[in-house]
């Protein structure tokens, strides 16, 4: 059975972590949940837990910590004051489990909105109970506080402008509202209210078995969604102790990198948008269209590809892929190529996004924020290098870092990323081997259709895996990979039957935003955009 590593005393959660952080150099905090175990198969102390996974400073160790949570009070010890991750991360585990954490600055709901009643992810909350929102949210409950600590007076607070930024403003990349306080166009105070487009994935995954997950996945991050369905497939895989093929490896490796190339595409043609260069846009859109008739080929769908299976993969490479996949990364190549030439030398270009938008990388590591927004910091963590998985070791490839942090480092780091990623790519194919797509297993992988209509064990064995789904060991397991904007991570917990009892997602979206008002604030309204734009935030990944 799988377990957390660390097994605490509730009383002990501040002082636990903060050994870990400070003397064993645990310094990055990836996510924070809870476990409701009121329908666990097994008797357990009580009804929740709090559970922490951590990442030390050579990116190489990861440890989960749990501490059961005393049923009368449901409260713990903040570690806010250890992380900054911690702000958004202890938030979301109170609004959807109610656990309170004593200390925390600011413990409010942050995925459900202002007036909904209840915790939606205990099990005591009925899957198909919705709740209507019917009154806007002021967010002068957490303005306030943040102008008074800045030493504005109550008057000095009346002049000063409050402008909403979105949530629906082509502007905000998704469903985010930013409620700014503007001196001038400073922007002086941020506050970020997300929620939008919260679709109960976490929810629904405890109703469904893990491969009717696989389509959700594709959900979170719409612009990469095969490395979802690969980071979930790869935690699910982990947790059954099975190795799945060489060749689903490497077309793992090639149809994810592509998938990055993608995302990196959308997100620096957004961003040449808001900076207001159409050109640019039309130049790394077109190749993207061309990547998309591909996965179309393939898979049979544009965006949502749905191509994992626990234990490999929907279809095998068609005839002709290589070439229209060589085609591909030669439109992508002519594309960046194409989209530097009108920006490498422009000093308006440089103007607008040097300098601006700076992330510190102390704080970038605080607050979680993982991907090439860490990684333009100067921070070289990549999960392919750091934690290598399906061979990423023997390919040979730059994990690309930057030196400011800024918006021209962002961007620039996913230009040179693309490269890389073709690097991979090409490697990959040439190195792609021959044999099964799939694990042989009978208790895994759904039989060939001859044998469901040629004999009954093979009925039996579709019958069975399609109601009853893929029986996973009982445990809790922390599996993660390295996805368009940063580490993936899903956190399952199994109680012995084809559907999981908690999936927690670790969208990397989700703590680069809760650092975002705090990179804006001092300054320009028009810089926070662009800085916006290049964090590249995916609404369906942080709501969920």
């Amino acid at each position: 059975m799988l377990k957390c590593d660390m097994l605490i005393d509730s009383n002990d959660i501040l002082s636990t972590i903060s050994k870990l952080k400070n003397e064993d150099n645990y310094t990055l905090l990836l996510d924070v949940t809870a476990i409701d175990y009121l329908k666990y198969p097994d008797v357990i102390p009580s009804r929740f837990a709090v559970v922490y996974i951590l990442r030390d400073s050579t990116f190489k160790k990861q440890i989960s910590v749990k501490a059961y949570v005393n049923d009368d009070t449901l409260e713990v010890q903040s570690i806010t004051s250890l992380y900054e991750a911690a702000n958004w991360g202890e938030r979301e585990t109170y609004d959807q489990y109610g656990i309170k954490f004593t200390g925390h600055p600011n413990l409010k709901r942050i995925l459900n909105h202002h007036q909904f009643i209840g915790h939606p992810l205990r099990k005591d909350y009925p899957v198909t109970k919705g709740q209507i929102c019917t009154e806007t949210e002021s967010l002068m409950d957490e303005m306030l506080p943040r102008l008074h600590a800045k030493g504005y007076s109550d008057s000095e607070i009346n002049d000063l402008m409050m402008l909403n930024i979105g949530p629906s403003h082509p502007a905000s990349h998704g469903t985010i509202r930013n409620f700014v306080a503007m001196e001038g166009e400073t922007i002086t105070t941020c506050v970020t209210e997300i929620g939008y487009l919260h679709r109960g994935f976490e929810k629904s995954c405890e109703t469904h078995t893990y491969s009717q997950v696989i389509p959700y996945t594709d959900r979170l991050n719409y612009c990469s969604a095969i490395l979802n369905n690969i980071g979930f497939s790869k935690a699910v895989e982990e947790m059954l102790n099975i190795d799945i093929t060489p060749r689903a490896k490497t077309i793992r490796v090639v149809i994810g990198e592509l998938s990055r190339i993608i995302d990196h595409l959308v997100c620096n043609a957004a961003n040449m948008v808001d900076l207001g260069g159409l050109t640019n846009f039309w130049y790394l859109f077109a190749p993207r269209d061309d990547a998309y008739d591909l996965l179309s080929k393939l898979t049979g769908a544009r965006l949502t590809n749905s191509y994992t299976r626990i234990g490999g993969l929907e279809f095998d490479l068609y005839d002709g892929f290589e070439e229209d996949l060589n085609q591909v990364l030669k439109n992508v190549e002519i594309a960046i190529d194409d989209a530097l030439s009108l920006i490498a030398k422009n000093r308006i270009f440089h103007d607008r996004t040097q300098d601006v938008g700076v992330i510190k990388p102390d704080f970038a590591i605080s607050a979680g924020v993982s991907g090439p927004n860490l990684r333009s910091t100067g921070i070289a963590h990549d999960l392919r290098k750091d934690k290598p998985y399906y061979g990423y070791e023997n390919y040979d490839f730059d994990v690309v870092v930057g030196s400011h942090g800024d918006v021209y480092d962002r961007m620039m780091c996913r230009f040179e990323e693309m490269t890389q990623s073709i690097r991979i790519i090409k490697q990959a194919m040439k190195e792609l081997p021959d044999g099964p797509l799939n694990v042989d297993h009978q208790g895994i992988i759904l039989p060939d259709k001859k044998d469901v209509y040629g004999n009954i064990e093979g009925l039996m064995n579709q019958f069975k895996l399609t109601f009853e789904g893929i029986k996973v060991p009982k445990g809790e397991y922390y599996g993660s990979t390295e996805a368009g904007n940063g580490e993936l991570g899903f956190f399952i917990v199994s109680d012995g039957t084809g559907s999981s009892y908690k999936v927690k997602c670790r969208p990397p979206c989700f703590y680069s935003l809760g650092a975002y008002a705090k990179i804006v604030e001092g300054t320009m309204l028009a810089d926070a955009i662009v800085t916006m734009a290049s964090m590249n935030f995916i609404a369906g990944e942080f709501d969920r």
